[in-house]
Order: structure tokens, then C-alpha cells, then sequence
């Protein structure tokens, strides 16, 4: 059933829900089974889907981590929050949900990652007034940071390490390894911290952020998870001959060596073969995700909460997995960067099984759960448009790239509609236009073809005129001069 994307009331019943935020890190869109891919098992996921609503055109404000997460976490886009790169400090006066959250008396919790500072190098990642009162920190489950990062401190209690558990023994393959077992992952520890949360706070409003560190790169499932899948049964990367040719040049490096980055993960060198394992590897890990969130979404309905928690799937960015030749992430603008899942569940309000196919930026997110919750955020802060109660629909979402990464000093800002995509790369004369009318899948670079000059120059102003509107809103005009 398809259905507009917004709704019209909320029921008294549900005005101070407990907000449970579940967000996995780089899991592309198209990895929830009962939205169409028919080679991944997500059985947990469905069931969310089936009794909430789903978001099928959702998308991130910036392709990397911290940008990303800086923008949805306050609902403000990155260039507002000052935090446009990985290896920034978010800084002090930005305003995050969760405190929010906690001014009005919610008890609020994490379990894994937050990454809105700096962690690496075995730095532990410092933290601003977050509203966060129980912080279970696991950047990613490598042994970074000893018995300062919990999950760490989680094996070591059961007399475990990591590095002893992990490829044991070895895949055999440049591209994939064997992740952990299950039952000792640092996805299965962000459940059982959720669980745990949940369940002691179970007689007070909460609001929990689930934040694990899969299924970002390196490709590294379970061993029982990878077993269910057939490489050879696995779709190839979507590729146009040549295609290439016509696009950036950084992304003919990327195809050579992920993240340009060479010794690290050389993608021109893999086979079909290859691609194939490393597909099945990617949804072994969304399937692991998906176990653990029906575990979660099983202790809500044990600890008879689930009717009164909004639970919130999403992911911080996507994955290329292969396609266009690339993998990972970086300054690429395509779908399968910067759209990704987003479920909503909170019976009266988001439920049914309802299919939503307008266009929703995550920012939206931070005004939705304040209305769900009926608080409110400082004036001339939040930039997204709730979920609820409006009338107006995006006409086009906008996305961001400030250096935002090591590997790639490009300077980047896309604007997509419905029909249309532009990406314009600063300082250079280098750009991307896609007809997806005509191209859906992106393979076809009009930036610099003269018949598509018209839209060319109509889109470039359009994302000029966005980028003036995403200025920051603040501060409050107090008098008429």
C-alpha cells in the first residue's frame, strides 16, 4: 500500500513514547528483503516494515560518517553544524537530540559508536554535553583503545580477545575475512546493551541509540551468518562498459584501489568471483543486524513496551559494494551512497505496513521525534521538516561533501529530485547530470553533453539557490532593525 508521506494526527496515547533509534553504519537501501531484494534474509526487518512505515527515497546529507551523523543528530544540514569531516570535534554549542531529550526528563543511552570527534589512532572520542547518561562507547570492535572502548572491556570479562577470535581460520580471500561468532560480535554486545537498557528503564520514558559499527567495511561476517549464503548466487556490481570515461577522475582511482588508497583493498584486480563473495559477505552482515534486531524487538514486546516505543531503523550513509566500479564510500553521490533504509514503528501513529515513496532527507528525523514526544527544539535551529502534520512535501534533497574525508580533498554539493541529479565538484570543471528518467542507474554523465545544457544550467541554479537556503536559520532576529 502506498501511502503519502505524511501523517495527519497523533493520538493522545502515544505523546510521550520512548524512542528507540537503531542505526547501522554504511548499509545501502536495498538490503531489506520484503522491499525487494529477494537474495538477502531479513526476516526482523520485514516484521518492522510490515507493522510500521517505510521510507523508500530517504536519504543522508553527507556520503561519510561524522558529516552525516553530526547533521541528523540535530537535524541541521553539515555545512550548519560545522562539522563537515571525519576528524572533526562537533563543537560545544551544536544542540544533539538526545539532550534534548534528557532536559525533559528522559533517561537516554548509546551502545557502540558516536563519531562525532576524532577516534582515531586509539584516541578516545571526546564527547560534548550529548545528553547521553549511560554511554557505552565502541567506536568499531578492533582492540583500538584496551579496556576504555566497553565492548573491549565485554570480551575481556568472558576472557576473550578479539584479534584471537577474528579470521580464525583465515578466508582465504583478499576481500572478505570471518568475522567473530555471533554470540561474541560487537553487534550481537549492542544488542544485549540495548536489551539491558530497555529493560531496567522500562518504568520511565527513555530514548536508546543502538549505533553499531557493521556493516561497514571490512567485509567480515560471522562465519554462520556467511555459510547461509552462495556466492553464486550473488548479483555482480552494476557496471556500464566505459562508463568511467565520462565520470570524475577520482573515481577511476577509487575503481583501481578503493579509497585510492593502494595495498588497502584493490578493486580492479578482483573476479567475478571476487564480487560475488564479497556481495554475499555484505548481506551476511545485514543478516547478523537484522538477528539482533529481532532480539531487541522481541525484549520490547516481553517488557510489554512495544506499543508505547517508536522504533526508528536507518543507516548513516550507504555502501557502493562494486557498483559503478567502486567500493566503500567517499565523494560519490549515487544512490547507493547516500540513500538508505528508513523504518518507523509506533502503533497510531507509524504503522500498518505502509510504503512511503516521497522524498525525506534524515534530518527530518530530529523534529519528527521531538513532535512525537511533544517537545520542542531552541528557535531558528532545525532545519528539517517533520514527518507529521505537514502539508508540504521536498521537492529535492541536498547532500554534502566539505573534505570530509582523508582520501579525497574534493569539495562537493548534489542536489537530486524525483527526475533529475546534479553534482558539482568546487573549484574544479568537473560535475555529474543524470536524467534518471531516462538513466536510473546513473551510468550516463551528461554534465558536459550540449543537449542537456538546459537542464544543466537549470539544476546548477536550483542546487545554487539550495545552498543559500541550508544556510544556518540562527540566530534569532530580535527587532525589526
Amino acid at each position: 500500500m502506498i501511502i503519502p508521506c505524511y501523517f495527519e494526527t497523533m493520538s493522545e496515547a502515544n505523546q510521550k513514547p520512548n524512542i528507540l533509534w537503531l542505526c547501522t553504519d554504511q548499509q545501502r537501501f536495498d538490503t531489506i528483503r520484503t522491499l525487494g531484494n529477494s537474495k538477502i534474509n531479513t526476516p526482523n526487518l520485514d516484521r518492522l516494515a510490515e507493522g510500521g512505515v517505510s521510507y523508500t527515497n530517504a536519504f543522508c546529507q553527507s556520503p561519510v560518517c561524522t558529516p552525516s551523523r553530526a547533521s541528523f543528530l540535530t537535524g541541521r544540514y553539515p555545512r550548519t553544524t560545522r562539522c563537515r569531516q571525519n576528524g572533526q570535534h562537533i563543537p560545544e554549542d551544536e544542540i544533539l537530540l538526545p539532550k534534548l531529550f534528557a532536559d525533559a526528563g528522559y533517561h537516554c543511552g548509546l551502545a557502540g559508536k558516536l563519531h562525532l570527534a576524532s577516534c582515531s589512532g586509539g584516541k578516545i572520542e571526546d564527547r560534548i554535553d550529548d545528553g547521553y547518561h549511560d554511554f557505552q562507547w565502541s567506536h568499531h570492535p578492533q582492540p583500538d583503545w584496551g579496556g576504555d572502548n566497553a565492548y573491549t572491556a565485554w570480551l575481556s570479562a568472558k576472557g576473550l580477545k578479539w584479534e584471537e577470535l577474528y579470521d580464525n581460520p583465515p578466508s582465504g580471500s583478499k576481500f572478505w575475512k570471518k568475522g567473530i561468532p555471533a554470540e561474541y560480535h560487537q553487534t550481537t554486545w549492542c544488542a544485549e546493551e540495548t536489551i539491558r537498557f530497555l529493560t531496567e528503564n522500562r518504568n520511565r520514558p527513555w530514548f536508546f541509540s543502538f549505533n553499531c559499527f557493521a556493516p561497514h567495511h571490512p567485509f567480515d561476517p560471522p562465519a554462520e551468518f556467511m555459510e547461509r549464503y552462495d556466492p553464486g548466487e550473488m548479483p555482480l556490481p552494476k557496471r556500464k562498459e566505459g562508463e568511467l570515461e565520462q565520470k570524475p577522475g577520482f573515481q577511476k582511482l577509487d575503481a583501481e584501489w578503493a579509497h585510492n588508497s593502494p595495498g588497502e583493498f584493490h578493486t580492479g584486480a578482483m573476479t567475478e568471483k571476487d564480487q560475488r563473495e564479497v556481495c554475499a559477505a555484505y548481506y551476511a552482515m545485514c543478516e547478523h543486524i537484522d538477528s539482533e534486531v529481532g532480539r531487541i524487538l522481541d525484549a520490547l514486546e516481553d517488557t510489554g513496551q512495544a506499543g508505547k516505543t517508536l522504533v526508528v531503523f536507518m543507516s548513516d550513509h550507504g555502501e557502493m559494494l562494486g557498483d559503478h566500479g567502486i567500493y566503500f564510500k567517499g565523494p560519490h553521490f549515487y544512490d547507493e551512497a547516500i540513500k538508505v533504509p528508513l523504518l518507523l514503528r509506533l502503533p497510531g501513529l507509524f504503522d500498518g505496513g505502509k510504503t512511503c515513496k516521497d522524498l525525506v532527507e534524515l534530518i527530518d528525523l530530529a523534529p519528527t521525534l521531538l513532535e512525537v514526544a511533544g517537545l520542542t527544539a531552541p528557535p531558528d535551529r532545525l532545519q528539517g521538516q517533520s514527518l507529521i502534520n505537514s502539508t508540504r512535501k521536498r521537492e529535492s534533497v541536498y547532500c554534502e561533501y566539505y573534505n570530509s574525508w582523508t582520501h579525497s580533498d574534493a569539495y562537493a554539493t548534489m542536489l537530486r529530485t524525483r527526475d533529475e541529479k546534479i553534482v558539482v565538484y568546487h573549484g574544479t570543471d568537473q560535475g555529474e547530470y543524470y536524467d534518471l528518467r531516462t538513466d536510473p542507474d546513473e551510468f550516463d554523465n551528461r554534465f558536459h553533453d550540449s543537449s542537456a545544457e538546459d537542464a544543466v544550467r537549470r539544476m546548477l541554479l536550483r542546487s545554487f539557490d539550495t545552498s543559500v537556503f541550508t544556510m544556518d536559520p540562527g540566530p534569532v532576529r530580535e527587532g525589526p532593525f
